[in-house]
């Protein structure tokens, strides 16, 4: 079976866990920074803990932080437990990013930080987002920070200028679904020297560094990655995830989406051995950027014109995380290509508000797009390791499913 995503690995990144190097993540944030054209990286547990961390750092805290309403749950995770109250905005349904005039509307006397999150890889407008905070700014007479979410735009550009040293930070997370991994882990980028040395100190004086066991666990986790993204043995991850409750059951254990919570590791040091994998992933990621380029290319020239099935736009500076299209019957379809061998994906199966934990925050709004986009889309298989032949077999059973559902 195909898989929806698989991460980019190989003998590089199995070798680096046997790699004894003390000073690793210092490397890897500097490479990092240089990689993305930032100042400043700092390494964290996960990308929710770094987002938390600056929470606590800069000293927000008691304030409105605004967001999108259709993001990964997490984001909101660690801004309603640094102390905040997150402010939902609508998303557009060309670039599912944040629709700037209800963003602009949102910013009240009680906003201390925004966060533009550049969804699925596709750049928002930093200059407009830039313009708009500096004017409430100007307005209410105090400091907003900008918080880039880069989650899914590693490297993404907005006319020609990354996104990820527009603001005044931007947050990566580096788990093995992302664009790139180091196992687990999140990233801060940081442009000013004094902001990076708060956030730095902060969380050597708040962090633990992890055990042997964990990094076991880690090495463990990392090396059964590689014969389950298999395509010969996928099938049978793939049943165990859907037909019984094995892996549902882990994969909730680490992301209760109805919980605002966090892993009980969250204020723990990024390993060295999860650095050394992120030093292997950044010398590989300009190829990986080219072909998630060029797997979009193929199915915007191959897909164009299905009845009832919406593309996702091409973006110039995009990164293509994911591929991401709009389905009448989105169980219909990914039944449909399972049984062609093609696992689709759903990567955000909810609007934040809408969901039971938030609802509280949702002010009453009802957030349209955002509900219909947790409802209609689907994730085509988009990743660097992606065969011509497979990219080829996904488009034609593609057609073929929506010909046969008309029929």
């Amino acid at each position: 079976m195909i898989p929806r995503m698989k991460p980019y690995l190989g003998w590089d990144e199995l070798l680096a866990l046997f790699k004894f190097n003390d000073d690793a993540v210092e490397r890897f944030e500097v490479e990092f920074a240089r990689m993305f054209e930032t100042s400043h990286a700092i390494s964290f547990a996960y990308g929710r803990s770094a987002l938390w961390s600056f929470f606590k750092a800069a000293g927000v805290e008691d304030a409105e932080v605004v967001m999108p309403a259709y993001t990964c749950d997490v984001v909101a995770h660690a801004v309603v437990l640094s102390g905040n109250r997150p402010c939902f905005v609508d998303i557009n349904l060309t670039d599912y990013n944040m629709n700037l005039d209800l963003f602009s509307a949102a910013i009240t006397e009680r906003t201390r930080a925004v966060i533009p999150t550049h969804l699925f890889g596709y750049p928002m407008d930093i200059e407009t987002v830039s313009e708009i905070v500096q004017a409430a700014e100007n307005r209410y007479g105090h400091k907003i920070w900008i918080i880039q979410d880069c989650a899914h735009a590693f490297g993404a550009h907005w006319n020609g200028r990354s996104v990820c040293n527009a603001g005044d930070v931007a947050l990566f997370g580096l788990n093995i679904s992302k664009m790139f991994t180091s196992i687990f882990g999140g990233m801060l980028t940081v442009e000013d020297e004094l902001l990076a040395g708060r956030i730095r100190d902060w969380r050597n004086s708040h962090s633990k560094q992890p055990g042997l066991s964990k990094a076991i666990r880690r090495s463990l986790y990392l090396i059964a990655v590689y014969p389950a993204f298999q395509e010969f043995l996928y099938g049978i991850v793939y049943w165990l995830q859907e037909g019984t409750p094995l892996l549902d059951g882990l994969t909730k254990a680490y992301h209760l989406d109805e919980k605002i919570h966090f892993p009980p590791d969250y204020q723990d040091r990024m390993l060295d051995l999860e650095a050394q994998v992120g030093l292997s992933q950044l010398n590989k990621y300009p190829e990986i950027v080219k072909r998630r380029k060029e797997n979009a290319l193929y199915y915007d020239e191959h897909l164009q014109g299905l009845a009832g099935f919406e593309l996702p736009p091409l973006v110039e500076g995009a990164t293509y995380s994911h591929y991401v299209v709009r389905v009448a019957d989105r169980r219909s379809m990914m039944r449909a290509l399972a049984r062609r061998g093609i696992q689709l994906g759903q990567l955000i199966e909810y609007s934040v508000p809408h969901m039971d934990a938030y609802r509280p925050y949702a002010g009453g709004r009802d957030f349209q797009n955002s509900l219909l986009c947790s409802q209609k889309t689907i994730n085509l298989p988009i990743h660097p390791g992606l065969k011509p032949t497979q990219r080829s077999w996904i488009a034609k059973c593609l057609i073929e499913a929506i010909k046969d559902g008309r029929e």
